[in-house]
């Protein structure tokens, strides 16, 4: 027994010993655990009273994100519905405005028609128009065939070649037939003569160009024509064809 006993001593802990050591570590941690609370405590107060200099909680963070993101969401909104719908500067007005104000409507106005303008006759014009001169003035049969004749079927319509008054209307005799006579007022007449009707009086005021009776045969004829005649002074014929000319009509001879 006494043998064995330096054995045991040697290779078992020292109970004594160790203990203090245990202690003395366990105190240790105690110490270390505490120091630790404290710098966590002191971290968290730190956290509380400086949060502007380091970031928010996690749990925090989370929810300043989701109300900004709301906040942009709604502001958002605000600024789409404000906008315009029509980029159109003047928008159509509605029904109701347009019923308020109607828009004034332009009346179609009638142009004038215009004026049916004629050209206004000359002075002088031919008293029967596209005939066919079948006599000039000068000697004819040995006697003075004192006018011009001009021939269109019977009935065509003889024409005063200028304005004037009648002053004979009827047979003229010496051969001449239903004879028509106009002074033109400036110590001219004309003549007017184998006519088969006569449309005008004497004394009646003619213009230029109006009917005053209508071709024939009448007297020493032999055929239709008209037998045209220029007087300087009753019964003193001159040659119609220069006559005329000079006065913008020529017929033909």
């Amino acid at each position: 027994m006494q043998e064995d006993s330096p054995v045991q001593n040697e290779n078992t802990p020292d109970t004594a010993t160790e203990q203090p050591q245990r202690a003395g570590r366990r105190s240790r941690l105690i110490v270390l655990g505490a120091a630790a609370l404290v710098v966590l405590g002191l971290g968290g107060v730190a956290v509380a009273t400086t949060g502007s200099d380091r970031p928010a909680p996690t749990a925090v963070s989370a929810d300043a994100q989701s109300r900004a993101e709301a906040a942009s969401r709604a502001d958002r909104s605000a600024r789409e519905s404000s906008a315009p719908v029509s980029p159109s500067a003047s928008p159509t007005p509605s029904p109701s405005t347009a019923s308020a104000s109607p828009t004034p409507t332009k009346t179609a106005t009638a142009k004038p028609k215009p004026k049916k303008t004629t050209k206004p006759t000359p002075a002088w014009v031919d008293p029967m128009p596209g005939a066919a001169v079948t006599s000039c003035y000068g000697q004819r049969w040995g006697t003075l065939h004192a006018g011009i004749d001009l021939a269109l079927p019977s009935g065509t319509p003889i024409h005063a070649a200028a304005a004037g008054t009648v002053v004979q209307a009827g047979d003229a005799a010496d051969g001449y037939g239903n004879s028509v006579f106009v002074d033109h007022g400036n110590g001219y007449l004309t003549h007017y003569a184998h006519q088969s009707r006569i449309a005008v009086t004497v004394g009646q005021k003619v213009k230029a160009n109006q009917v005053i009776g209508y071709e024939g045969a009448t007297g020493d004829a032999t055929g239709p024509h008209l037998h045209f005649e220029v007087h300087q002074g009753m019964w003193n014929q001159i040659d119609p064809a220069p006559f005329m000319r000079a006065r913008g009509v020529d017929l033909g001879c």
